[in-house]
């Protein structure tokens, strides 16, 4: 499919940009790629490594959060 046909208000990037941006110019998201570029050229992997371990982390240390069938 073309980028020029295709509605972005239409598509969900989490589903249709799996392989890549189907938009091209279009996308909506353009500015958060090139903070993700840039993040990714100027952090060290053993910085991205000690991001990564502090998140998980965090998360292991987090308290379970529960979820009732009655609030879904």
């Amino acid at each position: 499919m073309n980028p020029a046909e295709i509605n972005p208000a239409e598509i969900n990037c989490a589903e249709a940009c799996v392989d890549g941006c189907v938009l091209g110019e279009q996308c909506p998201n353009k500015e958060y790629q090139a903070q993700a570029t840039k993040f990714i050229q100027e952090t060290s992997l053993d910085d991205m490594l000690a991001i990564a371990e502090e998140a998980l982390r965090k998360k292991m240390t987090a308290p379970p959060q529960w979820v009732y069938p009655e609030d879904l």
